[in-house]
């Protein structure tokens, strides 16, 4: 399973900075980074894809306090997430 994270924050650099900060929290809940994108003319719109162990895990993960703060820290204004399935798992 993946996870595909949109995210539109007021400063790319201020978000990755706390992002990356957060990933040893985000592998502990059995998410892996796969690729992260800006958007060609927006820098300040972000894509990730994560790798998944468990799709339980990873919504307590984005539930978690935690996770908002780290959210409200980097200026995160809105986003959106998407659990997909590759065609192996319909």
């Amino acid at each position: 399973m993946r996870l595909l994270v949109r995210n539109r924050v007021k400063d790319f650099a201020s978000w990755k900075q706390v992002f990356d900060a957060d990933a040893d929290r985000a592998a502990r809940a059995g998410l892996t980074l796969l690729d992260i994108w800006r958007d060609a003319d927006d820098p300040n719109e972000v894509f990730f894809m994560l790798a998944v162990e468990s799709k339980a895990r990873a919504q307590a993960f984005m539930a978690d306090p935690a996770s908002a703060e780290s959210g409200e820290r980097s200026g995160v204004i809105d986003g959106d997430a998407h659990f997909l399935q590759d065609s192996e798992s319909w």
